[in-house]
């Protein structure tokens, strides 16, 4: 997709993340030029060609007093790991689920998820609750409770000469 001089100014104002009013996209049109139903459209056609892969949101956890966070980590045979994903992933405890590469002979973990909390006991209540969920009680383990913060932000579109997203 060929982007615009307009479609690359809606790119830079989305970096920042929507602005909280009642209607943010018509918030980022005035700073564009356009009206919300066009911006709406050009973030459709944005997605559609795969120039925008995501969009979501970003949350502070710590700034909610969130800060008790946890990275459980699980050496799963490869066979039991989507099935178990797929059941911690509905949880609604569990904010993050993915598979990462083993790492052996240091790093044997091949199943994360991440559960966000305000107390670590109700955390550890929470991994628990999970392993039950979902029938990995028995698989090795650990949980990873995070101590400091990285700065968090959405994506930073860099854009070619050409105007195709990078």
């Amino acid at each position: 997709m060929e982007l615009t001089a307009v479609d690359r100014r809606l790119l830079a104002a989305l970096e920042d993340g929507l602005p909280l009013v009642p209607r943010p996209y018509a918030e980022i049109g005035r700073h564009c030029g356009l009206d919300e139903a066009s911006v709406l459209a050009r973030l459709r056609a944005m997605i559609e060609a795969g120039v925008i892969r995501r969009f979501g949101l970003v949350l502070h956890h710590r700034a909610l007093g969130y800060r008790a966070n946890a990275m459980v980590v699980f050496d799963l045979p490869d066979e039991r790991l989507r099935p178990a994903a797929e059941i911690l992933s509905r949880l609604p405890f569990v904010t993050l689920c993915y598979r990462r590469p083993r790492r052996p002979p240091l790093w044997p973990y091949n199943l994360f998820c991440m559960i966000h909390g305000k107390e670590r006991r109700r955390v550890l209540e929470r991994v628990d609750e999970a392993v039950a969920a979902a029938g990995i009680a028995a698989a090795p383990r650990a949980v990873l409770f995070s101590r400091r913060c990285f700065k968090q932000r959405g994506p930073r579109y860099g854009l070619l000469a050409s105007g195709k997203a990078a």
